[in-house]
Formats: structure tokens, sequence, C-alpha cells
């Protein structure tokens, strides 16, 4: 199984780090930031190290509430959702595409909460967070 990549605990991600890593997605990355800060001011987000991942996670969220976790790997990073079944409509009738619609709405496990991992390479990738951030903040 792959691993994001910063898995160093001693190595915060500063953003040069985050530059050499990502390549040409931090331009997308510092976007993601910007996206944050302009349209979802009630959002924070601080990077952690979890021992049980073993790896760096940029966790967003509002107050005591997960928004979505990012993850650096080689060249890219992912912005991933966790939502309750109350999503299932939200997530059925958006503009998202197909293949992440159905990776939601048909799981291969039957859980409480599933899951929706975008891979952002560059900015118009984004669309598609800022659309399951929208759903996120609407259910509880």
């Amino acid at each position: 199984m792959e691993h994001p990549s910063l898995n160093d605990p001693k190595q915060y991600p500063s953003d040069p780090l985050l530059a050499r890593l990502l390549g040409k997605a931090y331009s997308s990355w510092s976007a993601f930031l910007a996206l944050l800060k302009k349209n979802y001011p009630q959002l924070r987000g601080e990077w952690r190290y979890y021992h049980d991942g073993k790896s760096w996670m940029f966790k967003v969220s509002r107050q005591t509430t997960t928004a979505c976790w990012v993850a650096a790997w080689d060249k890219y990073f992912t912005v991933a959702f966790y939502l309750n079944t109350r999503a299932e409509e939200l997530v059925r009738n958006s503009s998202l595409d197909n293949a992440l619609k159905q990776g939601f709405l048909h799981p291969v496990e039957a859980n409480k909460f599933r899951s929706i991992r975008v891979e952002v390479r560059k900015k118009s990738d984004l669309n598609a967070v800022e659309e399951l951030l929208e759903i996120k903040l609407k259910v509880k």
C-alpha cells in the first residue's frame, strides 16, 4: 500500500519542503490555502504528525468537527472527505465527476461514514474540493 510522502516525524511540512515535494502542484496547494482563507474563514488548518499512519496530515476543521484531511504525495496532494449517509442526495445531485460520485454512492464496504478523495494536481481540481466542502458543511 502506498503511503503519503511526509513521513519523517521530525521534519515539519514547511513551505520549502512542500514546494520541492509537490512541484507544479505547489501552486494548487497555495490556491487551496487561499480558498480556505477567503471562502471558509470559519475553518482552520493545521499540520499534525499521526503515528498510526506514520505521516503528516493537514487537518481542516471547524471547532471540533473535521471538514477534510490533506495528504502530500510526490507531485500532488489529496483531499479526503468523510461523509455520512445524509450527504447521499447532495452528492448525487452535485456536479462532481461521476467516478467520485459512484465511489461514494456505491462503497465497497458498508460503513457509517464513506469517503471521497480528490487528487489535486492542478488548480481546476479544486472545483471538486470546494463543492465537497460545501456539502460537508451542510450535513452534520
